[in-house]
């Protein structure tokens, strides 16, 4: 169980503003029960109060049995006196401690709340076109969806895939897996060049993780789990990355701190599988490159928009169009504050494809993971901000590179910016 201290929200708020925290959870689509919390933290610091007051009499009758011949009828009345408080002592604090952990569960069930910045909508229909960029009739005159390219089965294997594992976990062949690690290459020499340092981290990542990022208790549903060893694999470079950092301590001059890292990611991706999930669509395992900040709270939204001009540069560079959403109250993450999910326009399918999600979640998660700073000019330690973004995930930028650069004879333009990683002109 992670320390109560870094559990999702500055607890002395939830105590005294509970209104402020009601109205803001109310604005995204997460439910909670406050009341619940509320009565259960009054009974937890009651039962933590009467083991205090019980521990302080157990100390002052034992300085009292000192002062006693053994064996007198003082003595063994005093000594009867002192078993029958430490069991009492005892079952209170078996009781205390039930109560903490249901009251610990039910704070892992508070979401972040919306910044004021975030625009109130009731679903995905009500997110903001923040910014769009590059032309979408610029796109080669023959753009089909990349399923339908003649070489796509040749280049991206999906039927041994599911022979060797299940459906969404494709094989890249030849020519398309040098163009996924030239695509990777892109993505973190591009991360480099903006003061982030590469960082190489586990697939694999245990319940504390997901439970500091917040993928946990929130998103088990859609992670793969080693049962035998109580582990889970990664739908996101956020989680170990962000971990790096747990229970420690920043000096402010440090702030902020900038990584990323490639992974495979893995999803469960559970929900329908129609036209719009077909080819790169939608897989359980793709490989993506995560941005990562540790910020200081004054600074976490201008960081934010850093953050999300870093990965939309990339896509300028890919000569890809793309918008950005602005995500509404009712859409943006379980533990996010402010999000913005890029879109590139895929032109053979004639729609937009998220490739990224750029999110500040404020001080949910360095609460959660224990991640501070030290003021330079003094006083208490506070929780830093985190950000991070993808920048970015591949199968949909690979789509989209494939419907909009292909020729009439089924080869594809290999975009400028990636030639040299890739090594060619051409994918054929």
């Amino acid at each position: 169980m992670l320390v109560v201290l870094f559990i999702m929200i500055d607890i002395q708020i939830l105590r005294d503003n509970p209104e402020r925290v009601r109205q803001g959870i109310a604005l995204k689509k997460f439910n909670c029960d406050l009341d619940a919390i509320l009565a259960l933290d009054v009974e937890r610091r009651q039962k933590v109060l009467e083991s205090e007051t019980l521990r302080a009499e157990q100390k002052v009758a034992s300085q009292a049995m000192v002062a006693l011949d053994k064996g007198t009828p003082e003595f063994q009345a005093k000594l009867e006196a002192m078993q029958a408080l430490a069991t009492r002592v005892k079952a209170l604090e078996a009781e205390t401690k039930a109560v903490e952990a249901r009251w610990e569960a039910l704070l892992l069930t508070i979401p972040n709340v919306p910044h004021a910045s975030v625009p109130l909508g009731k679903d995905e229909t009500e997110n903001q076109v923040f910014k769009t960029w590059g032309n979408m009739d610029v796109i080669s005159p023959h753009a089909r969806p990349h399923f339908d390219i003649p070489n796509f089965e040749k280049w991206i294997d999906f039927a041994r895939g599911v022979k060797v594992t299940g459906a969404g976990f494709p094989f890249y062949i030849g020519p398309m897996a040098r163009l996924v690690r030239g695509l990777l290459n892109l993505f973190l020499d591009e991360a480099a060049s903006n003061g982030y340092t590469e960082m190489l981290s586990p697939h694999l990542v245990n319940a504390a993780s997901g439970t500091a990022t917040g993928q946990l208790p929130d998103k088990e549903g859609q992670m793969y789990f080693a049962n035998g060893d109580e582990l889970y694999l990664i739908p996101t470079a956020e989680v170990p990355v962000t971990n790096f950092f747990r229970d420690e301590i920043f000096e402010e001059k440090d702030l902020p701190l900038k990584r990323c890292g490639y992974t495979p990611c893995f999803r469960r991706e559970a929900g329908s599988w129609g036209a719009h999930v077909r080819g790169l669509n939608r897989l359980h395992q793709f490989d993506k490159v995560e941005l990562v900040k540790w910020t200081h709270p004054d600074h976490s939204f201008a960081e934010l928009e850093s953050l999300r001009e870093d990965a939309e540069r990339i896509l300028q560079k890919l000569e890809l169009p793309y918008r950005v959403l602005l995500m509404c109250t009712k859409d943006i993450g379980f533990a996010h504050s402010k999000q913005y999910d890029l879109e590139v326009w895929a032109g053979g399918q004639k729609r937009w494809l998220e490739v990224s999600s750029c999110s500040n979640f404020t001080d949910f998660q360095a609460r959660r993971a224990g991640i501070r700073f030290r003021p330079q000019a003094g006083g208490k330690v506070q929780p830093v901000h985190t950000l991070n973004g993808s920048a970015l995930a591949i199968p949909r930028v690979l789509a989209a590179i494939l419907e909009n650069n292909v020729e009439a004879d089924g080869r594809v333009k290999i975009p400028t910016i990636l030639q040299p990683f890739f090594g060619g002109a051409y994918l054929e």
